[in-house]
């Protein structure tokens, strides 16, 4: 059987980088436990569509866990997604594509560790590579998988003794990275970091070490990036150019900001919050320039991890009726994006 052109593509682009590089370390051979590498919904099954009041309908996907952290194909028809196995951000976790046609499930990475994408601009269009961060030994590093691929088929790109990666974004030409990055058993004071994937640079610092900062998402025009930071007891989202300057405030107010990823024309941001004083966080989305944010969920319970369609016309995220932490997890909605000027 021939192999796609894709695909070619794909390991074409990994064998220049492992020359630049000098090797890209494959992934350790997937364990006996995977699910099978494609998983068919049935017609009926013991999850029915649903609606809420506020417009959102689930997305039906027959697994087991909680899903988490959508992140659309570059053609709007599919969702990459985090499902743990073991309830909400309870490892481990593995990576599936659903074509939401057809409501095929795919299998893409799944070795029995904690593998998770990063809501927003994980799948890459130019390159068609997808960007996750993974628990595997010997700690947390940023891994790369054609995005048609399967299991076993990933690539180690991060590889520091002593500094852990996770939460990357993919550059829209597919050539750089960006991540959050901690020292080697601390969880605090997030760095932003960007590395470019042909290593021909060494990993660059964006933010300060003395700040708590996470969650990057690059733009589509490549120039800047969204980050939440943490300051005065709240999460805050901000935006700096690629180079790590011009940082600016873009939220404010009471509440934290979260999950921030960008619309497909780059001027407006959504992200999770319970500002209003709610008592979940529901979604929101907001002008670049700032402004006063407009709330696109009317939800009693937890929405998060926002990911804004390609096509313009959609957000899927996560959802719980109540908080999400410690229960046996979270679902996958699609809401329309409200009208906006």
């Amino acid at each position: 059987m021939a192999i796609p052109l894709h695909t070619r593509k794909f390991y074409a682009y990994l064998a220049t980088l492992s020359i630049a590089i000098g090797c890209l370390s494959t992934s350790p051979s997937p364990t006996e436990d995977l699910p099978p590498t494609n998983i068919q919904s049935p017609i009926e099954t013991s999850k029915p569509n649903l609606q809420r009041e506020d417009g959102a309908r689930r997305v039906n996907i027959v697994l087991d866990g909680s899903l988490q952290n959508p992140a659309w194909s570059p053609d709007s028809d599919a969702l990459l997604f985090t499902r743990f196995r073991n309830g909400y951000n309870t490892e481990p976790a593995d990576l599936f594509v659903i074509t939401l046609a057809s409501g095929e499930i795919r299998a893409l990475v799944s070795d029995g560790s904690g593998n998770i994408n990063l809501p927003g601009s994980s799948w890459n269009a130019l390159a068609q590579i997808i960007v996750f961060s993974s628990t595997r030994e010997p700690h947390d590093e940023i891994y790369l998988i054609d995005a048609f691929g399967s299991p076993g088929g990933e690539f180690k790109l991060t590889d520091r003794i002593d500094r852990v990666a996770y939460e990357p974004s993919l550059s829209p030409d597919g050539e750089g990275v960006v991540f959050e990055s901690h020292e080697l058993d601390v969880e605090g004071n997030g760095i932003l970091v960007i590395y470019k994937i042909d290593g021909t640079s060494p990993y660059q610092n964006l933010t300060d070490p003395e700040e708590d900062c996470r969650q990057p998402n690059w733009s589509p025009a490549g120039d800047t990036i969204l980050y939440q930071k943490f300051d005065d007891g709240q999460w805050d989202i901000w935006i700096m150019d690629v180079d790590g300057t011009n940082h600016r405030q873009v939220t404010s107010g009471p509440g934290d900001k979260t999950d921030a990823s960008f619309s497909p024309d780059g001027r407006w941001i959504v992200f999770s919050s319970d500002a209003s004083g709610l008592e979940f966080a529901n979604l929101y989305i907001a002008l670049v320039s700032g402004g006063e944010p407009v709330r696109v969920t009317q939800y009693s319970g937890y929405d998060g991890a926002p990911s804004w369609s390609p096509d313009g016309t959609l957000i899927a995220f996560e959802s719980f009726p109540g908080d999400p932490d410690g229960s046996t997890g979270t679902t996958l909605w699609i809401i329309e994006v409200p009208e906006i000027e």
